[in-house]
């Protein structure tokens, strides 16, 4: 047995999970919330595991935020813990919280590796043709502006796992990473090329409370109008996307609505799957000839309707859904495409703990 603890640490929360790297099996998981000493709530979790008779030999952490600096999880050492903390204006949201957990880590296990495996690794194989805006030049250099990408431990695993499934050596195709945040991510024989959120996770598809894709100059529409940088911040982040089209944001509810024909739901609706639709498209005509295109997380992986919406009028690209076997609720990897459609339709369960799990892990070397 190989057990490997994996922290996902927040400004006010503590997610812990055991996963044994020989069976992928998960041994102990837990949530801390309301956090606002780590090392209390890691001395908590500490408790937790010795309780369950659980010893981890190694740790590994989510960041959310690596920058241009990681493009592979890294052993934890001071010039890590700098690298992080200086990335902290680029996810002041996230990277904190992150730094506070691997800290507490640390305190609570001295002798283990610590692993930090970074949201932001999997998309920095992408081109500069796909990172970069057309932005003043000095600009973008002196304040790290470019697209930097997230979800990409999802990402990640779910290519493997599609390619595994369809049999290959590698991937080629699109990932639409559909939950309460979101991103659609173009694979080139493994390698990201191209994802849907920019500097931050706000740009890209519609999600439950983030706008996606907008006229940036709305912002300074709104500023001139005499809202403040910070309402503005909070109304396109908390009370845009399906919450600010609709007043819920989970689309299960925005479903049932739709289905009892609300009209501000079915509308709500048709911007979510067409933004999907439209990342599809780009991705295809950057791509070419692709293997599949996979839906995953929360959204993806359940939502047959979601599916069936971003999928439909696609026929002309290959892309054809059977519409019997969406409809089967299974929780396996599994192929949702008609039998004549050229590119397949996957639906792949993401395990992003399992993936950090692995990555520690194999740089551990245990």
């Amino acid at each position: 047995m190989k057990p490997v603890l994996v922290v996902n640490s927040g400004s006010s929360s503590l997610k812990y999970q055991v996963i044994d790297v020989d069976t992928n099996d998960s041994l102990i998981s837990g949530l801390i919330e309301r956090v606002s000493d780590h090392t209390a709530a890691f001395e908590q979790m500490v408790a937790d595991l010795k309780a369950s008779g659980v010893t981890p030999i190694a740790i590994g952490h989510r960041v959310v935020h690596g920058g241009s600096k990681f493009s592979q999880p890294a052993i934890v050492d001071q010039n890590v813990l700098n690298a992080i903390e200086s990335l902290i204006p680029l996810a002041p949201l996230h990277n904190p919280g992150n730094l506070a957990g691997i800290k507490g880590a640390m305190a609570a296990f001295p002798g283990l590796i610590q692993v930090a495996v970074f949201d932001t690794a999997f998309h920095q194989t992408m081109p500069p043709a796909a990172y970069r805006y057309a932005i003043d030049r000095e600009l973008e250099q002196k304040y790290s502006i470019r697209r930097y990408g997230f979800h990409g431990t999802s990402h990640s695993y779910v290519s493997k796992r599609a390619a595994k499934f369809l049999g290959k050596p590698n991937f080629t195709g699109v990932v639409l990473h559909l939950g309460n945040g979101g991103s659609a991510c173009a694979v080139l024989n493994g390698r990201s090329v191209n994802t849907s959120m920019g500097l931050t996770p706000l740009q890209g598809l519609v999600m439950g409370t983030r706008s996606g894709d907008l006229d940036p100059a709305i912002v300074m529409y709104l500023a001139n109008q005499g809202l403040s940088l910070d309402e503005i911040d909070q109304s396109l982040n908390k009370n845009a996307g399906l919450m600010g089209m609709t007043g819920d944001a989970d689309l299960r509810d925005v479903l049932r609505r739709a289905n009892q024909n609300d009209a501000v739901a079915r509308e709500a609706l048709e911007v979510y799957a067409l933004r999907a639709k439209q990342y599809v498209g780009a991705y295809l005509a950057q791509l070419g000839p692709i293997d599949a295109l996979v839906f995953t997380a929360g959204v993806g992986e359940n939502s047959s309707e979601m599916r069936e919406r971003i999928t439909d009028g696609l026929e002309h690209l290959g892309i054809a859904l059977d519409s019997e076997k969406n409809q089967i609720r299974d929780k396996s990897d599994r192929d949702v495409s008609r039998a004549d459609s050229k590119v397949k339709i996957l639906v792949i369960p993401t395990n992003e703990e399992l993936e950090i799990a692995i990555q520690t892990a194999q740089l551990a070397g245990i």
